[in-house]
This record gives structure tokens, sequence and C-alpha cells, in this order.
């Protein structure tokens, strides 16, 4: 199928954009490719003290002629998804030595768990955590003795973190191992539902913490479509997954052969082979595209317009917000998952899943289908799906249609003609907003503003009754530079109530919304940020704001000329729970629009 235009078009935009950073990135990830297999030019006590724990594979890893595999795992047992990988080494050494291979464990990375975070000071945290966990995995693999290195990470900072890491390594073949979800549990609306209640007073902490145990239950990523499933979703549209592989359950004899064979396919793709992949020749132009489309055909996390660009330019690929609103036209939104319909990701991928909705796109033109991945050359490979036979694992066709139309459709019959994501620009700057959870009618909001500087301050209010008429509430002073840009995931229960009761209700903050954001219209990742003397630091209460998804603007009626940046003191996002560490990063982090990012 012909490549679409608008795809096409998008794609040598950001060629062009990226012609000289792409160019020095490919030359500098050669060179190093050129040199060979690292550890054969290490000095003896250099390899001696790599290999003094190894036992019997001491003598394969000293002669230097068979694949060492490198992991960097970001297990920890406070993140359900991250908690199968416990085992996962000893796997994954059994396995390399049936491949003749070696494996060892690089090193670790923190993993932090947004759901433990969210509303609490350690939050402010959360997203430099993905520049900590690139940098994590630099000094990882900085000991230079891999052949190709496996990526043990699923949850929200760690995938992107993981894959800057890998493409600054970009010489070194990388596949990444998922864990899977979570079996389903207590469904994600009720779980709303009983949140809304707390949230109104309505239900007692001891029903809001049933409910909360019966929705998160088990190990795996939580079940509903927020910024771990979208990352996973990612890893396959983007072929650094083996095909199928997203959304098996832990604990499973398909989950440990999937394991299994990504290990086997990381040696078969080494400097050492005929199949050499090196992770930054993947990572290209096509690459990131597919990874977009595959965002907005989902409806996915806002999280991620964060990441992508930041991930895209530790491979010296640029992206702009207009890059994901150009896609977003051209997409068909494809699936209905919580927060945007009422399926969990299990039921998704019993519904046909990425295997379905990749042949879709691909039949449609809407992916880059010459994409180099880890499985083989071309996107087609992830049209299969794996299964075991008589305990072998095979890929097959996936399937050729829904198999149930109220969580996945066909490309000619989506939900929506266009995608879950909008631009947003205008005299209040530039931010995004997720659209496939809105509806219709919501998707243009003008009211008057009602300014806070942080999320209790808007749940106080609403306690105290304060919002009885249409409101747009800007949250600002909550961007990178002001406190790390936290998700303000608290509001979407006070804001939900408020909108139930039959007010017009938007948000507008330089922050972020949860990866699972939903159907209250909210722009967020507002740019510049109010610390640094964005448009949002002039806004006063009972300005009037209008959030036109439709048109894709953010503006306010208001005159803004003339007045005075408000600066409350932003003091108290200096210390605790481990702010103070991170002063030098709210100091050097770019801005939202370009990915927030503080080491690329």
């Amino acid at each position: 199928m012909p490549l679409h235009p608008a795809i096409d078009r998008v794609t040598d935009r950001i060629r062009e954009r990226s012609a000289a950073t792409r160019a020095a990135y490919l030359a500098r990830i050669a060179a190093a490719g050129r040199a060979g297999p690292a550890r054969g030019h290490l000095a003896c006590g250099n390899q001696a003290h790599a290999y003094a724990a190894m036992g019997t594979d001491k003598a394969a890893l000293a002669e230097a002629r068979l694949p060492n595999i490198g992991i960097v795992t970001a297990y920890n047992d406070m993140l359900s998804a991250h908690q199968p990988y416990e085992d996962y080494p000893k796997i994954i050494r059994e396995a390399a030595r049936k491949a003749g291979a070696t494996a060892q464990v690089a090193g670790g990375v923190p993993a932090m768990c947004d759901g433990v975070t969210q509303g609490q000071p350690g939050m402010e945290l959360s997203l430099f955590s993905r520049d900590v966990i690139a940098l994590a995995a630099g000094v990882a693999m900085s000991h230079n003795t891999f052949d190709a290195a496996l990526y043990l990470g699923v949850c929200d900072k760690i995938v992107p973190g993981l894959i800057m890491a890998a493409a600054t390594f970009g010489h070194v073949p990388a596949v990444f191992v998922p864990a899977g979800p979570m079996t389903s549990g207590l469904p994600n609306d009720e779980k709303s539902r009983v949140r809304n209640l707390f949230a109104e007073g309505k239900a007692t902490r001891a029903d809001l913490m049933a409910a909360e145990m019966a929705s998160y239950h088990g190990p795996g990523t939580c079940t509903f479509y927020g910024t771990a499933n979208t990352n996973q979703m990612l890893m396959e549209f983007m072929g650094l997954h083996l095909p199928g592989a997203s959304f098996v359950n832990p604990g499973t004899p398909l989950r440990e052969a999937l394991t299994t064979a990504a290990v086997e396919r990381a040696a078969t793709i080494t400097a050492l082979g005929n199949d050499y992949r090196p992770a930054g020749e993947v990572l290209d132009e096509r690459a990131f595209v597919n990874g977009i489309v595959g965002l907005m055909a989902t409806g996915g996390s806002t999280n991620l317009v964060l990441h992508l660009p930041a991930m895209a330019r530790a491979a010296g690929v640029l992206l702009d917000l207009a890059d994901f609103d150009d896609l977003s036209q051209a997409v068909p939104l494809m699936a209905k998952v919580y927060p945007n319909g009422l399926a969990d990701v299990n039921h998704f991928h019993a519904a046909g899943g990425l295997q379905f909705l990749i042949g879709q796109l691909l039949d449609a033109g809407l992916l880059h289908a010459d994409a180099r991945t880890v499985a083989g050359d071309g996107l087609a490979h992830y049209r299969q799906e794996p299964r075991l036979d008589q305990g072998r694992l095979i890929w097959g066709d996936g399937p050729a249609t829904s198999l149930n139309d109220k969580i996945v459709r066909p490309a000619a019959d989506p939900f929506q003609p266009t995608g879950g994501l909008r631009q947003l620009s205008g005299n209040l700057g530039r931010g995004v907003i997720k659209v496939s959870a809105v509806a219709p009618e919501r998707h243009i909001i003008e009211a008057p503003a009602r300014i806070f500087h942080d999320q209790e301050a808007v749940k106080a209010a609403f306690k105290a009754g304060e919002f009885t008429s249409d409101t747009v509430v800007v949250v600002r002073f909550q961007g990178p530079q002001a406190n790390g840009m936290p998700e303000l995931h608290s509001l979407t229960p006070v804001l939900s109530v408020l909108q139930e009761r039959g007010l017009k209700m938007a948000l507008v903050t330089d922050g972020r919304m949860s990866g699972a954001s939903g159907k209250v219209p909210a722009a967020i990742h507002v740019s510049p940020e109010a610390a640094v003397g964005g448009p949002l630091a002039l806004l006063r209460d009972g300005d009037v704001v209008r959030l036109d998804a439709v048109a894709g603007t953010l503006s306010t009626t208001a005159d803004l000329s003339g007045r005075t940046m408000v600066r409350p003191d932003l003091s108290a996002n200096a210390h605790g729970i481990g702010r103070e560490l991170f002063d030098a990063f709210r100091r050097t982090v770019g801005p939202a629009e370009t990915g927030a990012a503080v080491v690329v």
C-alpha cells in the first residue's frame, strides 16, 4: 500500500529538520561500531574484574568469541509491573547459554511508581526520574563489555529513559523485554466511580481502599491504558519488542517463552553475526513516526508527547508538537480502552490488539512498512502473534478482523476519523489536549478563569463549594522548572464530579495530567511555563479563557499587556522527600514542548 501523503509529508519534514543532528549521530555510532566487540580491547585486569563472579561462563567471556548480552533491569517489587523481573536474569542467563552466548546484569536503574507518589511530594521527582534512568543505564553500559543489550522496563518514565540510553549506546543492538499486564480485576470504571463518590464525601476511605486493592491486585502493569501500557504499544510499533510480546500476562508459559526468544534474538543481531542491527539504526525517523501513529490510533497517554521528543533527540531526531498534530489529523482512532472506553488492556489484547491494529494501519498506508526492527526488516513481522504449539514458540497471522468492535475497529470504520491528541496554541502559549475520551460537546470550553498554584488549593475550593458556575481551572507554576512538572492526577475526580453536575469545566496547566486522563478537557504542558515568564503567569481570576480543541487554540480575551508577572514563593518545592537532590535538574531542564529533558 502506498504511504499516506500526510505520513510521508511529516516524515520528510522531520528528516529535513533533523538532517544535521541525525548525520552527526549516525557518524558517532558508526565509529563506535567499527571498533568491534569492545571487551576484546580491554586489558586483562579490566576483564578479570568483569568476569570474576561469572562461574562457568568465565572461559567463554575471556575468549570474547561468543556474544555477551548486557541486562539493564528496572526490577523492584514496589512496581507491580516490574515485580516479575526478579527472576528474569536467571532465565536470561540460562537462555543465553543455550543460544551460544553469555549474559550479565550490567546494572539496575531506579523505577518509581507514579501510583504511589500521585499527589505526594515524591511526584515532583517523577519526570526527572526519566533522565536519571537514562544516566543510570549509561553507567551500566559504560563498562563496554556487551555485544547486545536487553532492557527490562515497562512503566511511565522507565521505558523512555531506557530508550534514551539505548539510543546513546546506539551501536549496541537493543531488545526491550516486557513483563505484561496483570490479570483483570475490579473494572476501571467502577474504580473511578468509587473515587468520585469519595471526592464528594459519599464513600468512606475503607470503601475507597477496597476498590483500589481490587483493581490493583497482582503482578503486572495496571490494566488501564495509561502511560505504562502506552509504552508497551510504542515498543511494538517502533520495532523494539518481539512481535506480540506486549500484553501477555506475567507468570504464563507464553510469557517465559517470549523472554527466552528475546535472548535468542539479541544473540543473533550482534556485530559478531551476519544480521547486525544496532539500536541507533532501528531508532530512525520512521520508527518515531510509527510510534506517534500508534499513539493516535490507540488514544494513548499524553505523557508520550513529552517523552517521544526526548527519546528522539537522543537519536538525533527532532520532533515538534506540529508533527503530533498533523499525524493526529491523518490517523483514525481505532481503539477504545479505559479511560477512552470500558475495556482494559486484557480485553483489548483478546479483541485483536496490536497485531490487528498494525495490520490495519499497514494496509491503509499509515505506517512505514519498511521500518527496520529487531525482528527483521519490515513492520509486517508485527502483524503476527505468538503462540505455543506443543511447548514450542511460533508466530502465526494475527486476526484480520476485530473480535469485538466495541474495543477495536478497522481503519475504514474507526471510532473517530482523527487521532486522540491535538496541539493547542494561542496567546496563552502552546500545549496539547487529549480528546479521545472527551465528548464532542466539550471540545470547546469558554469560561472565566479561576487561578490556583497547586492542586490542593483546587480540592479545597471544591470542598468549600466554591465552584457553582462554568469555570476554566488554571493551575500554574507546575512546569518542569517550577517543581519538576508533577502529574495533577488527583484533580480528575474533582473536575469529573463538577462536570457531571452539569457545569462546563476545563483545566489549563503548565503541568501534566495522568496518563489515564480522560473525560474533562485539559490543556496541559503549556509552554512557556509560568515560572519562566509564560503568559499563564499574567492571568487573573475572572479572565475569560477559551480552550478550542476543534480549532486547536488556547487563548484569553483579556489584555495581558502591561501586567506584572505573578511570582509566588516556590521555595517549598526545593526540599523534602529528595527534592533537594534535583535542584540542578530544575535549573537546567528544557521546555515541555521539546521533551522537558535534562540530559539531551
